[in-house]
């Protein structure tokens, strides 16, 4: 069975789908059976062009990625979700609505590259330097026996890597 995380940021346009393209792009190399989504509370209907870039310099391919409300997850019809992560702190902070499945809940901060300071330059390399980040911290998730933790041991494993 299929493990589905759900990747949460305000605006859906940034960390979160750098997150979600990672995931995916390094379960699919390395045989993982994980599925990210990505969502946002109010969520800004645009994709950060310099998000895309970024990972498409990484080889994640980003068609039919977009920006979605997390009212999407939580109807019958939705996938039901083991893993929900928060990559911003306002977002960590919000009332979220009651996920199916009580999936294990995780917040791993990311500081926006949005707000990088250098022009273009400075965002591009703020949003290479979080894709690289954020790979690395994927590929500690897709290294757990996710198949045999049970949801304390995953909270207690999911935790342990926020700190790393």
């Amino acid at each position: 069975m299929s493990t589905n995380v759900l990747i949460l940021c305000t605006h859906n346009s940034a960390r979160s789908v750098l997150v979600e393209g990672m995931l995916n792009h390094w379960a699919a190399k390395l045989g993982k059976d994980v599925r990210a989504y990505s969502a946002g509370s109010a969520p800004s209907g645009r994709l950060n062009p310099f998000a895309l870039e970024a990972l498409m310099g990484a080889g994640v391919d980003v068609s039919g990625y977009r920006s979605k409300s997390w009212d999407e997850f939580v109807g019958d019809d939705a996938p039901e979700m083991r893993i929900v992560i928060t990559v911003c702190d306002s977002a960590a902070s919000e009332a979220c609505p009651h996920w199916p499945g009580s999936p294990v809940k995780v917040h791993w901060g990311y500081a926006d590259p949005s707000n990088a300071l250098g022009g273009e330059d400075g965002k591009r390399l703020a949003f290479e330097l979080t894709r690289q980040a954020i790979g690395y911290r994927m590929l500690q998730l897709l290294a757990l026996p996710l198949g045999s933790y049970d949801n304390a041991d995953l909270q207690k494993a999911l935790t342990d890597i926020s700190r790393s």
